[in-house]
């Protein structure tokens, strides 16, 4: 039986393998790696099977999925390329910021390309991914693909031109960072730490939960929360005088250009944070 073949045993290898093993998935799955002790973790951590020598993973793979950083890339695939094949694989691409079209000339047009981005928290099933795919890929392969990261999260495709927007929006770094900035912000006031997560879990955690359960725009939820004159109103109104949103957008576009550089592509943008301007009302775009 044909495996699914991870090329890279990193981070992201494991939290997928764990969202798969968690969702009970039947094909082997392989993975090989360079470091022979992220090997050893994930055997014993998963039971999958280890593989050091490279072209042994590869002519197991049904899927074959590379999932090393975007640096490493282009060198994985010069090795891959010298493999003598003897059928088409499905690959996909884990490697921020690069196109499918340079995927495609690196090995060739006889191989089907499709790119995933994969949130970590497909470790409990709850994951995001996003993919997109060449149009060597037809429709059998897609659902293959799809149906894969289907078992750790929920999953859209989306045009490989909205690729990297998505990669620097849908980060869970995004939730984490703002918790660990409200739970030590709640302290500098008077909570202990106890208090100051569960304050801030609630704040943040439960606030997205009721939103998308429920059927109320984002808007009237913000209104429903922060009456006028009131407290929290007050604080998202100092929020937005101090730039809060171009804060956020600033963020984004720094890591547009960080995904374009590891790719190899020049940033197309340089970015200037403007100074707030004075009386900003919140607003929800």
């Amino acid at each position: 039986m044909k495996a699914t073949v991870f090329l890279g045993g990193g981070r992201i290898t494991s939290a997928l393998i764990a969202g798969l093993r968690l969702a009970k998935y039947k094909l082997p799955i392989v993975v090989h790696d360079r470091h022979p002790e992220k090997l050893r973790h994930l055997k014993r951590r998963y039971g999958v099977v280890t593989e050091t020598n490279l072209e042994i993973a590869v002519e197991s793979a049904r899927l074959l999925i590379v999932a090393v950083r975007p640096a490493s890339a282009f060198e994985l695939l010069k090795r891959i390329e010298k493999i003598d094949f003897r059928r088409k694989l499905t690959i996909i691409s884990l490697a921020a910021g690069i196109p499918l079209e340079r995927l495609e000339n690196s090995l060739g047009s006889q191989h089907r390309w499709a790119r995933a981005m994969p949130s970590p928290v497909c470790r409990t099933g709850d994951g995001l991914t996003a993919l997109a795919f060449s149009r060597a890929l037809q429709k059998k392969g897609r659902l293959e693909v799809h149906s894969l990261f289907a078992m750790v999260g929920s999953v859209i495709e989306i045009p490989e031109t909205q690729f990297d927007a998505f990669t620097v929006t849908f980060s869970s770094s995004h939730g984490y960072h703002a918790l660990a900035a409200l739970i030590k912000a709640s302290q500098s006031i008077g909570l202990d730490q106890k208090t100051a997560r569960i304050a801030a879990a609630h704040a943040l955690g439960d606030a997205i939960t009721s939103w998308r359960s429920g059927d109320l725009p984002l808007n009237e939820l913000l209104n429903e929360a922060a009456t006028p004159g009131g407290i929290a109103a007050a604080v998202m109104e100092s929020l937005d005088r101090a730039g809060y949103q171009r804060i956020v957008e600033n963020g984004l576009r720094t890591g547009l250009d960080r995904a374009r550089k590891n790719a190899g592509i020049a940033p197309k943008t340089r970015i200037t944070l403007r100074k707030p301007r004075p009386q900003l009302q919140t607003a929800v775009r």
